[in-house]
């Protein structure tokens, strides 16, 4: 089982960019298809899809809310998961957790992946 540790979190304000990542530890990240989801607060939805990029880096998926403005990446030599987040809005704000599929298709069912993280909190103010 794939070990996974979110870091790069933080408090910023409206439009700057923030990139936080992810560290694999266990096995190796070519074993898995990664993807990032979020919890907003206050809305029912646990953890709703963000993005999700499959073994090698093939192919890659967002949800439509941060398509465009947002961009996944793996590192498979250094274990490690990027999310770069440019143009951060407020509705932005939310818990963000990196996790793993052994599934050749990262789709954007949370319920697919069976590794995560423990989450980093960003926070965007107007």
């Amino acid at each position: 089982q794939v070990e996974l540790v979110e870091s790069g979190g933080g408090w910023v304000q409206a439009g700057v960019s923030l990139t936080p990542s992810c560290a694999a530890s266990g096995r190796p990240l070519t074993e898995y298809g990664m993807g990032w989801f979020r919890h907003i607060p206050g809305k029912e939805q646990d953890r709703e899809f963000g993005a999700s990029i499959t073994r090698f880096g093939g192919s890659i998926n967002y949800e439509d809310s941060i398509k465009g403005r947002f961009i996944i990446s793996k590192d498979n030599a250094k274990s490690m998961l990027y999310l770069q987040m440019n143009g951060l809005k407020p509705e932005d704000t939310a818990v963000y957790f990196c996790a793993a599929t052994t599934r050749l298709k990262a789709s954007g069912d949370s319920s697919d992946f069976t590794s995560w993280g423990q989450g980093t909190q960003v926070t965007v103010s107007s």
